[in-house]
């Protein structure tokens, strides 16, 4: 019986988000923003109280905890019965972070030796199964005050768990921690200001073939890697196309092809992952592009935000050429609807059901109608919760990750309301992942589990 009711939730969560080409997903993992790089969890009940701060009163909800060594803004996957994540630990002591709104960009004062580390944490139980030093060095680029030396998300395809570090190289180890293969991809010093703000795209991975995005202004580009020993396929310089950008690539296939669609200012681009060749192209939008494309609903959904324009854009699949939309004609051919304010600075958004979910790092969350761009609701959260984490959904709630050490649960809908704020105890920055109903949280210094409704 056990089995039958999984097959059919393989097969219904088939249905409902498109599985890359890769091969079959367990319906149970949670890759990079989830199944299909959607954010959307659903198909097991998700809690919505608990308490995982002791000052504010008994723990509730807490399946288990761990301290995290070090400081990393990157998010927890989770494989079989495996979560993975990463980490960058200082030896001269704890790494400084700027929490909250205020002051001028500026570099973290912690340019010292370090240690870029990949763990491994039983789902289940928490206990810690392996950590492995991928590299031990000076960094070789600065990084902005509020990101981290680790900012980036491993990827799993198989048996291979892929982690990049940017300056610090890519390495590819199999479930167990066995380093397989590692590349050195230069300095990639993604800055502003004259200032390093710190590499943060995580790589992206489609059948035997790993993209990442390199976008240092000096010489940015994107490349195909060989995911089975590192080899570099292609490469494609953006000079002239992306001046900068800290978004992960989203590989789109469906029967006619696959494209990688990478954010970016002033060029928004999709390339063919065969060739690398571009296939379609939209200008505009802020100059600081952090949120992933993804695809719901048929269409790709791509935001971005800073210095003047917010855009939204949903594009099209088969979309050719420059798609590019105005203020008189904001839809065409290709571009299904788009409005040049309301998007995203740093949190990607997340479809569910009906609606268009977007939370920003002044506290403001945004919904739109998704198939038809008609705003349905702005509203502010409380004071200080930005939100930097990317939005996920489940069990008919919204979950937002703040600044503030709060987790924000709303109702999914056309109306906007807060269920409940749940207490972390450290601010948050990294994307939740769900699993059987359990969500994993990594603050600043810990990765928590919340269980699932039926565990506790």
């Amino acid at each position: 019986m056990q089995f039958c009711r999984r097959s059919l939730l393989l097969v219904v969560l088939c249905y409902a988000f498109p599985l890359p080409a890769s091969g079959i997903q367990d319906p149970t993992d949670w890759p990079f923003r989830g199944p299909g790089g959607g954010g959307v969890g659903d198909g097991f009940a998700a809690r919505s109280q608990w308490n995982a701060d002791k000052a504010k009163g008994e723990l509730n909800g807490v399946l288990w905890q761990n301290e995290v060594p070090g400081l990393g803004h990157s998010s927890p996957v989770v494989s079989g019965d495996k979560v993975f994540l990463a980490t960058a630990v200082a030896s001269d002591g704890k790494a400084p972070l700027k929490v909250g709104a205020g002051g001028r960009p500026g570099a973290a004062d912690d340019n010292g030796e370090q240690e870029w580390v990949v763990l491994c944490y039983h789902k289940k139980t928490g206990k810690e199964l392996w950590r492995k030093t991928a590299h031990r060095g000076r960094p070789r680029a600065t990084r902005h005050a509020k990101a981290t030396h680790a900012n980036t998300s491993v990827v799993v395809q198989g048996r291979r768990v892929v982690a990049f570090f940017g300056s610090e190289g890519i390495y590819c180890y199999d479930l167990d921690g066995k380093l397989e293969w590692s590349r050195d991809m230069g300095v990639i010093d993604i800055s502003k200001y004259g200032i390093g703000w710190g590499y943060a795209s995580s790589p992206a991975v489609h059948k035997d073939r790993i993209v990442v995005v390199c976008d240092d202004p000096k010489d940015p580009f994107v490349a195909a890697l060989r995911l089975s020993d590192g080899k570099k396929i292609w490469q494609v310089s953006r000079k002239d196309i992306c001046e900068r950008s800290w978004s992960t690539p989203f590989i789109h296939s469906d029967s006619e092809r696959t494209q990688v669609v990478v954010n970016g200012w002033p060029w928004i681009l999709s390339y063919d992952i065969e060739t690398g060749d571009e296939l379609w192209r939209i200008k505009g939008g802020g100059d600081n592009p952090v949120p992933t494309p993804f695809a719901a609903n048929g269409w790709i959904y791509i935001t971005n935000a800073h210095g003047g324009p917010s855009p939204i854009f949903v594009v099209r699949p088969d979309a050719s050429g420059d798609v590019t939309p105005t203020e008189d004609q904001p839809t065409n051919d290709a571009i299904v609807w788009s409005t040049s304010r309301g998007g995203c600075y740093m949190s990607t958004p997340v479809v569910y059901r009906d609606f268009l979910y977007l939370g920003n790092s002044n506290g403001v969350v945004r919904c739109f109608n998704a198939k038809t761009g008609e705003k349905v609701f702005e509203n502010r959260l409380d004071a200080g919760a930005g939100i930097i984490s990317s939005l996920v959904a489940a069990d008919g709630k919204i979950f937002c990750a703040a600044e503030n050490g709060i987790v924000y649960v709303l109702k999914a809908g056309s109306e906007f309301k807060v269920l409940s704020r749940n207490q972390m105890g450290q601010p948050c920055f990294a994307t939740p992942a769900l699993s059987e109903g359990v969500m994993y949280f990594r603050t600043t210094e810990r990765l928590v589990a919340i269980a699932a409704p039926t565990d506790r």
